[in-house]
């Protein structure tokens, strides 16, 4: 959860002359992949959300190189995109998982290779548990691979379980390269 007071986004992403919308939030997603050129579909990816109606500005992090988590197979091409959305969360994540499947995305197993993973994090001040969508994500405070590109983002957010900076020093452990 951001415990931030400001759910709409930074007058520095919103396209001049365009008054935000009092409707949108910001949203947090993360983006990886590790088959095929990974670097390219993140980076496709990100423009692919950008693109869905409902998504009004966005602002993608750094990407990283990151070792699988408790997979094996090739490293990971990791992101975090922002974006400011009128898209309700169950939207959204549909609309990702749409994006997913363009890509080629297939689930033979837990933790399978991925040719594009797309991840809810954050939307708004949003907490729900449901089968089909949790939030906060409910392993990102765990994961350098998001916390950093977070950090990159908004060094000074809080989740619920802390700073992004002290969750990403508990991380310290797992190897990241900023690419």
């Amino acid at each position: 959860m951001i415990m931030r007071g400001n759910n709409t986004a930074p007058d520095s992403s919103t396209p001049a002359g365009r008054q935000p919308d009092e409707r949108a939030v910001i949203a947090y997603v993360g983006i990886g992949a590790n088959l095929g050129d990974a670097r390219s579909t993140v980076l496709q990816a990100a423009k692919d959300i950008a693109a869905l109606p409902g998504i009004h500005t966005t602002r993608l992090s750094p990407l990283y190189r990151s070792a699988p988590v408790d997979a094996g197979g090739p490293d990971y091409v990791n992101a975090v995109l922002c974006v400011e959305t009128t898209l309700a969360a169950e939207e959204l994540l549909r609309s990702l998982l749409a994006i997913e499947q363009r890509h080629g995305r297939e689930r033979p197993y837990r933790n399978a290779p991925r040719s594009l993973d797309l991840d809810l994090l954050l939307h708004g001040q949003e907490r729900r548990t449901s089968a089909f969508l949790t939030l906060p994500h409910p392993r990102m405070h765990e994961r350098a691979f998001v916390l950093s590109p977070l950090a990159d983002l908004e060094p000074s957010m809080e989740l619920a379980q802390g700073s992004v900076a002290a969750l990403l020093a508990a991380c310290s452990d797992q190897p990241l390269e900023r690419l």
